[in-house]
């Protein structure tokens, strides 16, 4: 019978060889591992039954600020020669006129499309062919952030296919904006890297040291292993996708399965 997940496996001789469970489940398991949003995401490559590879942590496409693509009208004073028509009322404007979006206005009839504010100043949004006082557009365009619920008016961050205030995402420990930085989950919160590894970090039951984002390795007798560090105890043979014995938690090949450890 398979040992249950998290469980170390012994094997007395006599006994049939074992195979790498592929799926123990301990909580302290990589997100990719356990959290099957981020797996779909972010899904690892698979070599063999018992051996992954981790996911690079996510990482937020750019920022993007509203500035961007605000616009502002030119205002022209009148002089000689100057009579364009109003691209509103199609008149001749006679005197000052302002000059948006290839097209020339009256400077009282270039207004917000749903307040009626003159956008003389102060700068203002076209979208879909109609024209926007700064507040209209916000109220009505402008993304919500998944954090507060509140109109994002400045940069906006996006991650996890949602958009958030800069300062609303966080890492969960150390409350630093993470901005364009790379990010790795757990439980449904966000974590910068260095937070992530102090708390999270999987070691190696082979050499103790920490398996690394992007690091091969392998989960076996209720342990994590790097690919390379699961091997005989006897002999170094690799066992990495291959049947093996156990004893005092320690991973044997089949030549070695009746040797004292």
């Amino acid at each position: 019978m398979d040992p249950s997940p998290g469980a170390a496996m012994k094997t007395e001789p006599g006994l049939a060889p074992r195979t790498p469970a592929a799926t123990p489940g301990p909580a302290s398991r990589p997100p990719w591992a356990v959290d099957p949003s981020f797996a779909e995401r972010y899904a690892p490559d698979k070599t063999s039954t018992v051996v992954s590879k981790h996911s690079q942590p996510a990482t937020p496409t750019p920022m993007q600020n509203r500035s961007s693509i605000v616009q502002a009208a030119q205002q022209a004073p009148e002089g000689p020669g100057r009579t364009p028509l109003c691209y509103k009322c199609n008149k001749v404007i006679r005197g000052r006129y302002l000059v948006a979006l290839g097209h020339y206005y009256h400077p009282e009839e270039f207004t917000c499309c749903q307040c009626r504010k003159v956008l003389d100043e102060g700068g203002f949004f076209e979208e879909k062919g109609s024209i926007f006082c700064p507040k209209c557009y916000d109220t009505r365009y402008a993304p919500s952030c998944a954090k507060c619920k509140k109109k994002i008016t400045g940069e906006v961050m996006h991650a996890l296919k949602m958009t958030w205030h800069v300062q609303c995402f966080t890492c969960a420990a150390c409350k630093t904006p993470i901005r364009n930085r790379a990010f790795y989950m757990e439980e449904g919160q966000p974590y910068c890297e260095r937070d992530y590894e102090k708390m999270f970090g999987t070691k190696c039951r082979g050499c103790d040291f920490k398996i690394d984002a992007g690091d091969r390795f392998l989960e076996a007798l209720g342990f994590s292993w790097h690919d390379t560090c699961f091997v005989c105890a006897i002999c170094q043979t690799n066992l990495e996708g291959k049947t093996f014995y156990s004893k005092k938690d320690k991973p044997l090949c089949k030549s070695h399965a009746f040797s004292h450890v």
